[in-house]
């Protein structure tokens, strides 16, 4: 079974491809142990395509349980993709946030759960750090990151050791700090891409939104766009949302 490529996108409304992929996903991220997506699995993954939870969102929740699992210790078993739904809800409820999509498709049935599993501060500063450490060793980000990276590192450590008691108008000026450190870091990836990938992503984030244009307006419409293009990029070069809201 084939990944789609990046320029192979499909309607999400054709729920077996959109089953198909997934089981391929995971089967990749059990090294090779094939996990069928048959009978209420497939009930599953189709109701995400329902709901117009994308692709690449949903292999984010999949990555986000994995990476919980592998934290415990040695695998004993593969990972069905029925542990994953609540990590792929909650990724999708952060998409929708950072896309402002606000209305499910008409198909979708009910609202997926925001903030269900939110973490708190203190662990969400623990998992920037890591996912920047992570970012680094995969070799995708140039040296151009490495200053910013390192000084970044550096104040989310000490950060890390108040978050958990700050209050108030300390709370809020850290949470601006980290507002103003992602979008630091989200343009120097930015920067760091070439044309085709710019335009490829901008494809596939009209893709992304199509189940969702008819309830928005143009200039909510170009909003999403840009966010959900700032979430691919994330993405190509594995870097965390560092703000927190």
């Amino acid at each position: 079974m084939r990944l789609r490529t990046a320029g192979q996108r499909l309607p999400i409304a054709d729920c077996a491809e959109y089953c198909r992929e997934i089981e391929a996903y995971l089967c990749q991220k059990n090294d090779g142990h094939v996990i069928r997506v048959v009978g209420p699995s497939f009930d599953l993954v189709a109701g995400w395509a329902a709901k117009g939870v994308p692709f690449k969102v949903a292999c984010e929740g999949i990555d986000r349980y994995f990476e919980r699992y592998y934290r415990k210790g040695s695998r004993r078993r593969p990972v069905k993709v029925d542990f994953c739904e609540a990590d792929v809800l909650d990724v999708f409820d952060e998409w929708r946030r950072v896309t402002g999509v606000v209305a499910a498709p008409a198909s979708a049935g009910p609202e997926s759960r925001p903030d269900a599993h939110r973490a708190s501060l203190p662990a969400h500063l623990e998992r920037v750090v890591r996912r920047l450490s992570s970012a680094r060793g995969t070799g995708r980000l140039g040296v151009e990151f490495d200053a910013l990276i390192d000084r970044m590192a550096a104040e989310l450590d000490a950060s890390r050791a108040t978050a958990g008691g700050v209050r108030g108008e300390a709370r809020q000026a850290l949470l601006g700090r980290l507002a103003v450190l992602d979008a630091a870091l989200l343009q120097q990836a930015r920067r760091a891409l070439d044309e085709d990938a710019r335009t490829r992503f901008e494809r596939e984030a009209d893709a992304d939104l199509a189940p969702f244009r008819a309830g928005m307006t143009s200039e909510a419409l170009a909003r999403a766009r840009e966010a959900a293009v700032d979430r691919l990029v994330r993405a190509r070069f594995g870097l965390p949302t560092v703000s927190f809201s």
